[in-house]
């Protein structure tokens, strides 16, 4: 599967996976909501806000454009 086929949770849960934290570490990094980790990552939440894919971003150290694209 392409980069560009996988939804932001699947890029999310690929990126945090890739940098070794849990999805409760990478909320405390991103300063949101455990739960709101766990419903991008599981597809609940298909469609966050910019501000909060922002936050995880940063969080994991890459591009907003690489979750988002």
């Amino acid at each position: 599967m392409s980069m560009e086929s996988k939804s932001i949770g699947q890029k999310v849960r690929q990126a945090r996976k890739k940098t070794k934290l849990s999805q409760d570490k990478l909320a405390r990094l991103a300063d949101v909501a455990y739960n709101t980790i766990v419903k991008i990552e599981s597809g609940e939440n298909p469609n966050p806000t910019v501000e909060t894919i922002k936050k995880i971003a940063n969080a994991l150290g890459v591009e907003i454009g690489d979750l988002i694209k």
